[in-house]
């Protein structure tokens, strides 16, 4: 049996890890940090979203990110220093704008697809990671962003999701602890929140069981194939050692284009920032006080989840500013902020601020396929539906290599093929 080395210990390269070892491949898993899920699937918004399926590469998105571009507490915010792999990016996300419809209506299905594989693996594996299948309300406090909506709606009923509307008093009943004055709001029943740090890591622990070899704190600084053979120099302190395997799968997240551009391919994955507070639920109070139904705020942009009985998750923002990880207390108080008017009853004392880089793609969809080499293939660019649709992507990647009869399943061939422009 051929060995894979996976690059990258997030949830993108964790779940599939396990998707190859489950159909019988040898598989070994280089991280450079010393545990699973470390990065970007550290503490995001929690939110398994098909109903945030909706593409960005809408000309409604760009007149807003115009709007916003010179306020610092803005959901977008982009730092206006030039540089060629932000012009190219940003180009080619506009370019992308005539395949809105199509793309978002293939996420949805991809996001559908991906519930009821992770479902399963949690399921068999006895993972624990505070899971609550409460739905996801969005919330929409004008009558313009209420109708975008409604649009969105019928896109993602295309691809197989029913969400339906809601009055300002039906969503009072669907969350009772949320306070302010709303439009209206969409409910999407069959949506689901989780952590995914917990996920992940407890999925990493079953992938050892079953045979995945996990290099841990590791970085790795080169990759070169001949498409026969792989060769991977990794680094630990000043050690290096050269490591040869028959496959590679590129889960890097935004590594993954410097590694891409190694192996011969071009992938235009850009770091967008996104944050995230835990308000630690301390006290009886906060805790019968925080949402138990996960929200999606439209204006702010704003994403929560609810994690076990103690903590309470918000997130979102997008920032675009290179490979940047700073904490900018700027950026977080807007979301402590929306916690204390829209659940002003929950205790904002203890709250735990963090930042995190989404590899994203600019026609917002994840590369999965086949590089130019034989042996070189990609899961990656996932943006900020990593979480959503790992499981689905994986199963495809291992889909592709276990060279099954079927097609992919959503992707239009060329974006699984080989990895050209984009």
């Amino acid at each position: 049996m051929k060995s894979y080395v996976i690059i990258g210990g997030g949830i993108t390269g964790v779940t599939t890890a396990y998707a190859l070892v489950k159909r019988g491949y040898r598989v070994t898993l280089i991280e450079r940090h010393r545990y699973a899920a470390m990065e970007t699937s550290f503490a995001n918004g929690g939110q398994l979203s098909a109903s945030n399926a909706e593409v960005w590469n809408h000309w409604g998105t760009v007149f807003k990110g115009l709007k916003w571009i010179f306020k610092k507490d803005a959901p977008l915010l982009i730092n206006m220093k030039p540089s060629w792999h932000k012009a190219s990016w940003f180009a080619e996300f506009m370019a992308a704008i005539p395949n809105y419809k199509a793309n978002t209506i293939q996420t949805a299905k991809m996001a559908i697809d991906a519930r009821k594989h992770l479902f399963s693996w949690a399921e068999q594996e006895g993972v624990d990671f505070d899971l609550k299948k409460e739905g996801i309300l969005h919330i929409y406090r004008d009558q313009i962003g209420f109708r975008h909506a409604g649009e969105v709606s019928k896109l993602l009923a295309a691809g197989g999701l029913h969400r339906e509307a809601v009055t300002p008093s039906e969503m009072k009943l669907i969350e009772p602890t949320l306070s302010g004055e709303y439009y209206g709001g969409y409910y999407t029943e069959s949506d689901s929140t989780g952590d995914i740090h917990k996920f992940t890591v407890g999925l990493a622990k079953a992938c050892e069981r079953l045979g995945v070899k996990f290099i841990h704190d590791h970085e790795v600084v080169q990759v070169q194939s001949n498409g026969e053979r792989v060769q991977v120099q990794i680094k630990s302190g000043s050690q290096l050692d050269q490591l040869s395997f028959d496959n590679i799968v590129v889960c890097a997240g935004i590594a993954s284009r410097d590694l891409a551009a190694q192996l011969g391919d071009r992938l235009n994955v850009y770091p967008v920032k996104g944050y995230s507070i835990t308000v630690n639920l301390n006290d009886e109070q906060s805790q019968q006080c925080a949402p138990t139904v996960s929200l999606l705020d439209d204006e702010t942009k704003l994403v929560t989840s609810r994690l076990g009985l103690l903590r309470f998750r918000v997130a979102g923002t997008a920032e675009f500013n290179g490979e940047n990880r700073d904490i900018r207390m700027d950026r977080i108080k807007p979301l402590v902020s929306w916690v204390e008017q829209c659940f002003p009853k929950v205790n904002t004392r203890s709250v735990v601020p963090w930042a995190g880089l989404r590899p994203m793609m600019p026609n917002m969809l994840p590369r999965v396929g086949r590089g130019k080499l034989g042996n070189v293939f990609y899961n990656t660019g996932h943006g900020h539906l990593g979480w959503t649709l790992s499981a689905c992507t994986a199963e495809m990647i291992a889909d592709i290599i276990h060279g099954s009869a079927h097609q992919p399943r959503f992707f239009p061939r060329p974006s699984l093929g080989k990895v050209a422009a984009a």
